[in-house]
């Protein structure tokens, strides 16, 4: 038996390949293979089968495809060989011997072939070793990202090995094979410049000078027309050595730069990298960290044309660009400019643009970057939002995000920021890369985000000084003022046209200066003027010249843009104008009509229309269909049109959050008992968005995730709590969908919130949530000591079906921890009070819970009474779901007691009814449970068939 990754994902046995089937169940082998002998989560078995959202049978899906790989194994005799397939927990692993696994034994080849002192014993290892290979890594799989990143690092480990093969060949002093086996992989990656390098010098040392001229040449034009850029050193220096007739550096027997021995320290700059291993397919150029390794600058030799970007290397380096685009319209600075390039200079530089708000500091940043710096390895980007009213960024999402930029796969990015931060300045050690890190707000924020390596350049913006950063890490300081006048009237040009500027020079000079040389003032007064072709630049002048804030406006930044602003919401209608003034008061990062509505107190096709003009003026920027943003400077602003109205305006986008959430429930999980009832004082939205599926309402929950969670902190810090608590529990069909994302730290806060407002019903209700997901999360201790108050706390609410849902909840967890004597007592008590309420819904679901518990205590004639009862209740109260779960609760009973026939009529009933409704996980479950009694091939068949739908379903 052989299991092979490098090629087509297949099991190789003496009677030939097994049947695999679809490609996700080969893509869940690849992932077990990849990590053979060690357990792997189903969470990373779902990120491997899904490039997007999982479907919400995911689970069922994983584990329909464990079960048929499963018995193709068991009926292989894999067991034989010591292979096994078993379930850890929440976790899989696949047993094997390292010797059955293709890639293992690759891996194995390449360590003795480093160990040869012989260069012809390397040969042999090493073309052992690239046999091996039936094709490119993985095939026949579905690639998800974390599978992709696997694949592209055996296929680098494998270039690696052709290359090293090659340095073998060449020690020997056979340059035509060393060349025959380059120009197959040249040809296949003719951007790979260390190939084409290889296979050139090869050439040439075999005598084929014209070929190795043509290959350059070929070669070169690819780059320019491809990439756009010319070819790097390592390239340029063998056409170099070529056009000179200089002989190589040689080591070998006939004046040959042979390849040193192979397990000598520091020989093996090709060596293959292993799958995971994080930056391995970086080639850094050999005089690094020679004196001239600072980073080129404009003007500087060896520098890229100003006005020209930076492209990404050719030669199968990883290249991270997180860089926004060069800033529009950009003018002067050329000072600022040329002191950033003298900061960057330095080693390990930390260069700090600081200056107020609205001065242009990222644009500055931005411009430098795009046209100033030579950056191999990448630029990373990111915006801290120090200043936002949205809040600042989190650490470790910026961490993330720069992490997977450098090639770190998914699984593998830390939890917590120090070891986040550690990564990351180990990935970028021996790297050279910008990093700008934009609107920080003080030094301890910027600190974790600094990259390790010397040759690495940090670019941070900032409204403070941050001194502390100039003192630790010897950041050096690049302060911004305002434009000069002659700046300003070439800003307004870019936006106004010259023409339009030259036939009033004095006027335009004359608003660069009322405008105190602020980008942001400059450009939403040219805006006014751009929209109003016959408005003269002298009226408008006339205008700035009257505002009576304009010395404040000169002297502080934001009540300069304020007056700037005035000017240009002078001119909108007053709808527009209130629509403003209200969108100051929103909690969020973005909004669309529906919200805006809520805010004015008008409806979605009002507030679209406000929202356009206000977007014509430039006070609101559309980021994508229907989405809006306001910027931080314009907000304080927009908030000052309108202070008395914040607590009115708060309020009612809180209730559309309320009232779009339930919509948005409602359409994902229909049927269901609303989780709460809606406070007293409820304003109901004139318009709530209509959610036509459960794809679109799920889409929804997703998107506005981050705004919930602001509206629910704003409702908090308001003294809201009866809102806020509410938010944060609609988002239930999320966290269900999501559940290991991360939900507790919100729960929590819904948690504090129900506290605040001594209401046990709202307690109750949250800790019912909160405690599923701490138990799903494997926190148990944690949710069962959160379960245990809820059914108190919703008995003395009176919220007896609360109640009723607490006990099922602790129950369950209870009966997972082995305590099935509680939790039948539990489950016991939930069934009364259903009863009692008459709320068949919940003694149904308290009852099927219930049989399943007596059915694992051993007990199975209170089971099938149990799920006897349930059933009685009728099918017109429950899904068909419901009753397929328990018929077959009934089934297994029955066949517990010994009834044989009876089990199985019941578990054949069960299984068709799950058929008929489209349940496919319920049928394969009782099918499941009817080839445990019988090997009848009818229920062979249907349950395969279950399980293909529920593979072609994911």
């Amino acid at each position: 038996m052989e299991f092979r990754l490098l090629g087509t994902v297949s099991v190789e046995t003496l009677t030939g390949p097994l049947p695999l089937g679809p490609a996700k169940r080969r893509s869940l082998l690849a992932a077990l293979l990849l990590s053979a002998n060690t357990p792997v989560p189903v969470s990373r078995l779902t990120d491997s089968l899904w490039d997007d959202m999982p479907p919400l049978h995911a689970r069922s899906v994983i584990q329909g495809h464990v079960s048929r790989l499963r018995a193709l194994l068991v009926g292989a005799d894999a067991a034989a060989y010591g292979v096994e397939l078993v379930t850890l927990g929440d976790a899989y692993v696949l047993r094997v011997p390292e010797t059955l696994l293709d890639s293992q034994r690759f891996e194995e080849l390449l360590m003795l072939a480093r160990q040869q002192r012989s260069p012809a014993d390397s040969v042999l290892m090493l073309t052992e070793a690239l046999s091996l290979w039936q094709g490119p890594a993985l095939s026949g799989a579905f690639i998800g990202p974390p599978l992709q990143a696997a694949a592209h690092t055996l296929e680098e480990s494998r270039l690696a090995t052709v290359e090293q093969l090659a340095r073998a060949w060449t020690a020997m002093g056979e340059h035509h094979r060393a060349a025959s086996v380059l120009r197959a992989e040249a040809a296949a990656h003719p951007m790979r410049e260390s190939l084409a390098a290889a296979l050139i010098r090869a050439l040439y040392r075999a005598g084929r000078q014209s070929e190795a001229l043509d290959w350059f040449h070929r070669t070169r034009r690819l780059l320019a027309d491809e990439l756009g850029i010319d070819p790097g050193r390592e390239l340029a220096d063998a056409y170099a050595l070529i056009l000179r007739g200089h002989c190589l550096p040689d080591a070998g027997r006939d004046g040959t730069d042979a390849a040193p021995p192979a397990g000598r320290p520091g020989t093996a700059p090709h060596d293959p990298v292993r799958p995971g291993s994080a930056g391995g397919d970086r080639t850094l150029p050999a005089a690094r960290r020679s004196e001239d390794a600072a980073p080129p600058v404009a003007g500087s030799p060896g520098a890229p044309p100003r006005d020209r970007p930076l492209a990404p290397p050719a030669d199968g380096r990883l290249y991270a660009d997180l860089l926004p685009r060069a800033p529009r319209g950009f003018h002067g600075r050329a000072a600022e400019l040329a002191a950033l390039t003298r900061a960057a200079a330095g080693e390990a530089p930390v260069c700090l643009v600081t200056g107020p708000a609205g001065v242009g500091k990222t644009a500055l940043a931005l411009q430098w970057a795009h046209h100033s710096a030579a950056f191999p390895d990448g630029r990373l980007f990111a915006d801290l939002r120090g200043f936002s009213e949205t809040g600042e960024a989190a650490l470790i999402d910026v961490l993330r995000e720069f992490l997977l930029a450098l090639g770190v796969a998914p699984r593998r990015v830390p939890e917590s920021v120090p070891a986040a931060a550690a990564l990351f300045r180990s990935l970028t050690d021996r790297r050279r890369l910008l990093v700008v890190l934009d609107n920080a707000r003080d030094s301890a924020t910027v600190r974790p985000l600094l990259p390790g390596g010397t040759d690495c350049v940090t670019l941070v913006t900032s409204r403070h000084r941050l001194e502390g950063l100039i003192a630790s890490d010897a950041a050096r300081p690049v302060p911004l003022d305002t434009l000069e006048p002659h700046d300003g009237t070439a800003l307004l040009a870019g936006v106004l046209g010259e023409e339009r500027v030259l036939a009033e020079p004095v006027a335009a000079h004359r608003l660069a200066e009322l405008c105190g040389g602020l980008p942001l003032a400059l450009r939403v007064t040219a805006a006014r003027l751009a929209g109003r072709p016959h408005r003269t630049l002298a009226g408008l002048a006339a205008e700035l010249a009257d505002e009576r804030s304009r010395l404040t406006y000169l002297d502080v930044d934001d009540i300069g843009v304020s007056a700037a602003l005035r000017l240009t919401v002078q001119q909108l209608p007053p709808e527009a104008v209130h629509q403003l003034g209200r969108l100051g008061h929103h909690p969020g990062s973005h909004f669309d009509p529906y919200t805006c509505a809520a805010l004015a107190g008008t409806d979605p096709v009002s507030a679209a229309t406000a929202l356009e003009r206000l977007g014509a003026a430039h006070l609101v920027t559309e980021t994508a269909p229907g989405r809006w943003v306001l910027h931080d400077l314009v907000r304080l602003y927009a908030r000052g049109l309108d202070p008395a109205s914040a607590s009115e305006a708060l309020v009612k986008v809180l209730d559309h959050y309320i009232a779009t959430a339930l919509a948005a429930a409602d359409t994902a999980e229909p049927g269901g008992e609303p989780c709460f009832v809606l406070p007293d004082d409820y304003h109901h939205p004139a318009a709530v968005r209509d959610f036509t599926d459960r794809t679109v309402a799920m889409r929804w929950l997703a998107a506005e995730r981050d705004d919930l969670a602001l509206a629910a902190v704003a409702a908090r810090t308001a003294g809201l709590h009866d809102r806020a608590w509410r938010i944060i529990l609609l988002q239930w069909p999320q966290v269900v969908w999501r559940v290991r994302d991360s939900w507790a730290p919100l729960l929590e806060l819904a948690l504090d919130s129900a506290r605040a407002q001594k209401d046990p019903y709202a307690e109750s209700r949250v800790l019912n949530l909160l405690g599923w997901v701490l138990t799903e999360e494997g926190r148990t201790a944690e949710a069962v000591t959160l379960l245990e108050r809820s059914p108190g706390l919703a008995r003395d609410a009176g919220d007896r079906l609360g109640e009723a849902t607490a006990l099922i909840n602790l129950a369950v967890v209870q009966a997972g921890q082995g305590d099935l004597e509680t939790a039948l007592e539990g489950c016991s008590r939930a069934v009364r009070l259903a009863r009692e309420e008459q709320d068949r819904h919940t003694e149904m679901l308290a009852l099927q819970h219930l049989a399943r518990m007596r059915l694992t205590a051993g007990l199975p004639e209170d089971a099938l009474e149990a799920a006897r009862t349930a059933l009685d209740l009728g099918p017109e109260h429950e899904e068909a779901a419901r009753r397929s779960l328990l018929l077959a609760i009934s089934g297994e009973a029955r066949l517990a007691l010994g009834e044989q026939d009876e089990g199985v009529l019941l578990l054949d009933r069960a299984a068709a009814e799950a058929e008929r409704a489209g349940y496919d996980e319920g049928a394969a479950q009782a099918l499941a449970a009817l080839l445990r009694a019988t090997g009848r091939p009818e229920y062979r068949r249907r349950y395969e068939e279950a399980l293909q739908r529920l593979t072609d379903e994911g």
